[in-house]
């Protein structure tokens, strides 16, 4: 399995996301990269190999302050471990980055099919696919978590997607297919990761998002909905068993379910 971590709030998200991945680290993993909104646009870094590796890439080619971003760490199931192949993925224009723990069926066809619509896809993964879906979505409907919904509605399989868009400074969205994410909450900071031992050092509040659920975060806390966009409420979290201590306590709701704060 590959490990997910995401921020945004007021800290370098470089200096999270690294520890965050370290903490996820598994014994098998072949590569690792980052992606951070900077500037209007993204900023990404990946390579194949071992976490020093990455480092030492992110050392030579250093990436720009920023507050906001997603992390990956993979064990090759679809592609070689190159860095081609690594994670984040992009869309053709640089403006959505994807991160992916799982598979998605059928990403033959998709594939196929995005090339006939003018897409040109580098990579052997199923989960650039993914990124060049959303923005298609993005494109059409102006709302990153609308995208995604819509994005988990059309595949198949079981996985997990994060996501940045270039032009939604400060949110991060996320889609649950039979693979877990989970939010904690700081004080004017946010996480999503696969597992919460990733932010466990930052944060005793945290949830899960939930099977078949999209979830958009933000630094004053997380917002969940059905596939249709319908509010639901999160899934309790203990995070002691991600060594950060006592069980964690959901705060209250705006308009929609909230993760920690109001919308």
């Amino acid at each position: 399995m590959c490990g997910i971590v995401a921020y945004t709030g007021g800290r370098s998200a470089l200096a999270v996301l690294l520890d965050g991945l370290r903490r996820l680290e598994p014994p098998d993993y072949d590569s690792a990269g980052i992606a951070l909104l900077v500037d209007g646009g993204l900023a990404a870094a990946k390579k194949a190999g071992t976490f020093g590796d990455v480092r030492e890439e992110l050392r030579v080619r250093p990436l720009p302050a920023a507050t906001t971003g997603i992390g990956h760490i993979r064990r090759a199931t679809l592609g070689p471990p190159t860095d081609v192949n690594a994670h984040p993925h992009m869309d053709g224009s640089g403006r959505v980055a994807v991160v992916q723990n799982g598979d998605i069926t059928g990403h033959d066809r998709l594939r196929r099919e995005l090339a006939a619509r003018g897409h040109e896809l580098v990579s052997e993964t199923d989960t650039e696919a993914a990124a060049h879906l959303l923005a298609e979505h993005y494109s059409s409907c102006g709302d990153p978590a609308e995208a995604m919904r819509q994005v988990c509605r059309q595949l198949t399989g079981t996985f997990a997607l994060v996501a940045v868009h270039a032009d939604e400074p400060e949110v991060v969205t996320g889609g649950c297919a039979g693979l877990p994410l989970t939010v904690g909450v700081g004080d004017g900071e946010t996480f999503l990761a696969s597992h919460a031992a990733a932010f466990a050092p930052h944060t005793r509040e945290a949830a899960g998002v939930g099977d078949g659920r999209v979830v958009t975060v933000r630094p004053e806390g997380a917002w969940v909905t059905d596939l249709d966009g319908v509010p639901v409420d999160p899934v309790p979290y203990d995070v002691r068993a991600a060594g950060a201590g006592e069980p964690v306590t959901q705060r209250g709701r705006d308009e929609d379910e909230t993760v920690g704060g109001a919308g």
